[in-house]
């Protein structure tokens, strides 16, 4: 697949219609899907949840909160000692369970879950993706049923704070981000303690293997053992 279709919300996210439950996030259309994670994009993720509207519809049965535009949808669960920062998005059927650090800006969707010491922040999880145990989600996007396993760390910056890079076919390609996680096609499954390097793109039906540094961007059903 060419550098083009790799980058391709259409692509990466094929049975996303953008009319599932709930509110939703739109994407980027005729540039890179991760655009909507660049503050100065007319798209981006900080502007689309700031118009927003709702509060939060579940009874507090031990939940933490911290600031405002916090948006919890009357089908979802949030576990008594779970954390959330706004502003965020807890969709439809959503569940964050006890001990999740739900931050800024994310976007929890329909039927997703933020499990136990799982940690997101400024991030969307399409329609049914899971990040269930001690994961970190940061300045990332997940498909639609992306799951990721026990103790998967979507790394977000550099070591040096410089701007995130993507690699394929031995290019390079800036992004314009200092901070940026993992795109993450629908479908895709992590095993358990693996990890991804700041600017990786996986196609649909990905599958990382336990204990695996994935770094670059690469197409769908791509393997990494």
């Amino acid at each position: 697949m060419d550098w083009g279709d790799l980058a391709d919300a259409a692509v990466l996210f094929p049975s996303y219609s953008g009319t599932e439950d709930g509110q939703l996030p739109t994407l980027p259309v005729g540039e890179p899907v991760w655009h909507v994670l660049d503050p100065s994009n007319p798209l981006a993720l900080k502007t689309q949840m700031a118009s927003l509207e709702g509060d939060i519809g579940v009874e507090n049965s031990g939940f933490f909160t911290r600031g405002s535009g916090i948006i919890v949808h009357e089908a979802a669960t949030v576990e008594a000692g779970a954390y959330l920062i706004g502003p965020c998005y807890i969709g439809p059927r959503a569940v964050v369970r006890s001990g999740a650090y739900v931050r800024e800006n994310s976007w929890i969707c329909a039927d997703a879950m933020v499990g136990h010491a799982t940690e997101v922040k400024h991030s969307i999880l399409l329609p049914g993706a899971k990040a269930p145990h001690f994961n970190y989600v940061g300045d990332s996007i997940l498909g639609k049923n992306v799951n990721l396993g026990a103790g998967t760390k979507l790394s977000n910056l550099r070591n040096d704070g410089k701007e995130v890079h993507l690699r394929h076919s031995g290019n390079r390609v800036p992004s314009g981000l200092r901070k940026f996680g993992a795109v993450l096609g629908e479908g895709t499954a992590t095993g358990c303690n693996s990890v991804t390097n700041p600017g990786v793109v996986l196609g649909c039906n990905s599958v990382v293997w336990p204990n695996v540094t994935v770094t670059g961007v690469y197409g769908p059903s791509s393997q990494h053992r």
